[in-house]
C-alpha cells in the first residue's frame, strides 16, 4: 500500500511538473513568435500610405497609439478629424471656479474586466507622477481610495436601504437563470421586460444594476445578459459597487491628455471644428474608401493605399448645457455622427443599421447636473448622511424619486483648475420626462437651481436651501437625448463588424460596433475595437486580449449563486 502511494504521489508530481514544463515551452514559443512580429513590423516600410480617423474620442484616440505603438507607423502619417472644438468624445470634464464645472458623466472603469484599456494606458506616460504610467496611476489612485458604498438606496421617507439583499423571488432567480442559458441569437429585439415580470423590475437588484450601468426596461435582453455575463464578478458586490475604478480626475484630464500629450510627441495631426459629412467608396464589389467631404466643402482623396476609420456614432451627440437660471435646451440638429452612419450604411452592405439606436429619442435620453460649490458645506452634509468621504461612495439612488435621481460625489479635487476653495459633484436623472416629486415640472424643464431643491427635498434638507443656495457657484444641467442608444433593442446585424465583410481599408469604431461578447457603454469596447480595426487593416499578427470568461469561474458563480438567494 506505501508503495503504491509513492507511486501516486510520484506520478501526481511527475503530471505536475510536465504541465509547469509545457506551460514554460508555450510561453517561450508565443515570445518568440511576438519577437518574430515585431521585427517583422519594424523592417516594414509604408510608403505614403495615410490614416484617417473619423472622430476624435477615446476609441479614435487609441487606434492612433496601436498605430505607433504596435505597426511602427509614422505619426505624422496620422489624421483625426473632429467636428467638436475639443477631442475626447464622451470623456469630457470642463469648466472654471468662476462659472462652474461640468461633467455629462463619469465612465466607471473596472480593473478586472478592462483588459485592452489596462494595456493601452500602461504604454501612456502619467502627466503628473513621471517614471510612471497611466495605468499605474490609475490603479495607484483607486486602491487608495476604495470604494464602498454605505447609501446605495435611499427611499422616499430618507431612508438609507439594506441593499444587500437582492429581493428576488424564486420566478426571478428562474428566469435570470434561463437567460443566462439562452443563446443570444435567440434574443433579437426582444427587450428586459419582454423577458421579466414586473416583480423583478421592483427589487433591490434592479435599482442597483439600472444606476449603475443605465439600462431602461426598454433597453436590449441581450445587451443585459452581455453586462450579467461580462460584470458577473460585480453581481455580489453590486450593493457597495467595490469593484468600481475610478481615475484620479475627471476622464479628460486623466484619459485624454494623456494619450493627445503622447500624439502630440508623435506628430499626429489632429483637425478639430471639422465634420467628416460623408464618405465615397468605389462603385466596384467590396468596401473601398475613395475621399472624405469635410464640412468646409474641401475633400481628401484617398490614396490606393490609404485607410480610414470613422467613429459611425458617438452617445453623447447633441448633448445640451444649461445654467444655474437656464434649462438644457431641446437640441435643434441631427445627432453629427448618426447621420453620416446613416449615409455610409445606404451605399455599401454590412455596414449595419443606425435606425434602431437614434430614432427612438424617448427611449434614449436622460440628464445630468453638475454642482459646483463654495467650500465644501454640502459635500460635508452628504458625508455625514451617507457615511462616505468624497470618492468612497459610488452612486447614492433616491429609489422612489420620479425622475430615478442619482449622485456622485468624487475625490476632491476632481478638475485641476478646482482651487482649495472649491468642491463639485454630479448626478443624473433617468426619467427626466416625468414631472419632479417636488418641483413640478419634467426635469429636462428645469434649471440647474430646480434640479437642486429637488435633490435637497429628497435629503428634507428643503428648510435649509437658502442657505445651501448662498454656497453654490453653479448647477449645470445637460441633456443628453441619445445617452442610451447603444442599448435599444436591435438583430444582431444592425451593429456592423469592426472591419466589415468585403472591406479593403475602412473599418468602424465605436459602442455602435459588434464585438462578440463584449459590452458596450465602456472604454474597454472603444479601446478594443481600435484594436481590432488597426490590427487587422494593418495585418498586425498580434495578440489583443480576449474577453475574461469570468462567468466560468467556479468561484466568481458561487458568490452570484449566493447573491441571487441573499
Amino acid at each position: 500500500m506505501k508503495n503504491k502511494k509513492r507511486t501516486l504521489v510520484a506520478l501526481t508530481g511527475a503530471a505536475i511538473g510536465t504541465g509547469i514544463a509545457a506551460k514554460k515551452i508555450s510561453e517561450q514559443k508565443a515570445a518568440e513568435k511576438e519577437r518574430a512580429v515585431d521585427e517583422a513590423i519594424k523592417a516594414r516600410y509604408y510608403g505614403d500610405k495615410q490614416v484617417y480617423f473619423v472622430g476624435g474620442g477615446i476609441a479614435s484616440l487609441a487606434g492612433a497609439v496601436y498605430l505607433i505603438r504596435d505597426a511602427n507607423f509614422d505619426g505624422k502619417n496620422i489624421h483625426i478629424i473632429e467636428g467638436m472644438h475639443i477631442l475626447g468624445g464622451s470623456n469630457d470634464g470642463a469648466g472654471s471656479v468662476e462659472n462652474g464645472f461640468v461633467c455629462r458623466g463619469g465612465r466607471m472603469l473596472n480593473e478586472e474586466t478592462y483588459e485592452n484599456f489596462w494595456d493601452l494606458f500602461s504604454s501612456i506616460p502619467s502627466l503628473d507622477m513621471p517614471n510612471f504610467s497611466v495605468t499605474e496611476e490609475i490603479l495607484n489612485f483607486d486602491h487608495l481610495h476604495p470604494t464602498h458604498a454605505q447609501a446605495r438606496l435611499v427611499d422616499k421617507d430618507r431612508n438609507i436601504l439594506d441593499a444587500h439583499s437582492m429581493g428576488f423571488n424564486n420566478n426571478d432567480r428562474m428566469l435570470m437563470t434561463k437567460l443566462l442559458a439562452t443563446p443570444e441569437e435567440k434574443l433579437d429585439n426582444l427587450t428586459i421586460r419582454d423577458w421579466f415580470d414586473e416583480h423583478f423590475f421592483e427589487t433591490n437588484f434592479w435599482y442597483m444594476w439600472q444606476t449603475t450601468f443605465a439600462f431602461q426596461k426598454w433597453s436590449s435582453l441581450f445587451e443585459f445578459r452581455r453586462y450579467m455575463n461580462r460584470m458577473m464578478l460585480e453581481f455580489s458586490r453590486i450593493d457597495t459597487l467595490e469593484g468600481v475604478t475610478r481615475t484620479p480626475l475627471n476622464q479628460y484630464e486623466s484619459l485624454i491628455l494623456p494619450l493627445k500629450t503622447f500624439l502630440d510627441k508623435h506628430h499626429v495631426d489632429f483637425t478639430i471644428n471639422q465634420t467628416v459629412e460623408d464618405i465615397d467608396f468605389k462603385d466596384a464589389p467590396g468596401i473601398t474608401a475613395t475621399a472624405l467631404h469635410l464640412s468646409d466643402g474641401s475633400t481628401i482623396e484617398l490614396g490606393p493605399d490609404d485607410d480610414v476609420i470613422m467613429t459611425n456614432a458617438c452617445m453623447t451627440d447633441s448633448a445640451t448645457l444649461g445654467d444655474m437660471n437656464t434649462p438644457a435646451p431641446k437640441p435643434e440638429e441631427k445627432p453629427i455622427s448618426g447621420e453620416l452612419w446613416y449615409k455610409v450604411a445606404q451605399k455599401k452592405p454590412n455596414l449595419g443599421n443606425p435606425e434602431p439606436f437614434f430614432g427612438h429619442e424617448e427611449e434614449t435620453n436622460w440628464q445630468s447636473f453638475t454642482v459646483t460649490c463654495h467650500g465644501d458645506e454640502l459635500l460635508k452634509r452628504i458625508e455625514r448622511f451617507t457615511g462616505n468621504i468624497p470618492g468612497s461612495g459610488a452612486l447614492m439612488t433616491f429609489k422612489d424619486s420620479n425622475w430615478l435621481m442619482s449622485t456622485v460625489v468624487a475625490a476632491q479635487p476632481h478638475f485641476k483648475a478646482q482651487d482649495a476653495n472649491t468642491t463639485i459633484f454630479w448626478g443624473y436623472g433617468l426619467y427626466p420626462d416625468r414631472v419632479g416629486d417636488f418641483v413640478k415640472k419634467p426635469m429636462k424643464e428645469c434649471t440647474g437651481e430646480e434640479i437642486l431643491y429637488e435633490l435637497m427635498c429628497h435629503l428634507n434638507w428643503q428648510d435649509d436651501f437658502e442657505e445651501i443656495k448662498a454656497d453654490i457657484i453653479n448647477v449645470i444641467p445637460c441633456y443628453m437625448p441619445y445617452i442610451d442608444a447603444q442599448f435599444e433593442p436591435r438583430a444582431m446585424s444592425d451593429r456592423p463588424a469592426v472591419v466589415p465583410e468585403g472591406s479593403t481599408n475602412f473599418a468602424m469604431i465605436s459602442q455602435f460596433v459588434e464585438i462578440p461578447k463584449d459590452m458596450v457603454f465602456t472604454e474597454e469596447y472603444s479601446v478594443r475595437a481600435a484594436r481590432i480595426a488597426v490590427y487587422t487593416l494593418l495585418d498586425i499578427d498580434k495578440k489583443i486580449c480576449p474577453v475574461t470568461p469570468h462567468n466560468r469561474d467556479p468561484k466568481v458563480l458561487a458568490k452570484a449563486t449566493q447573491t441571487m438567494f441573499r
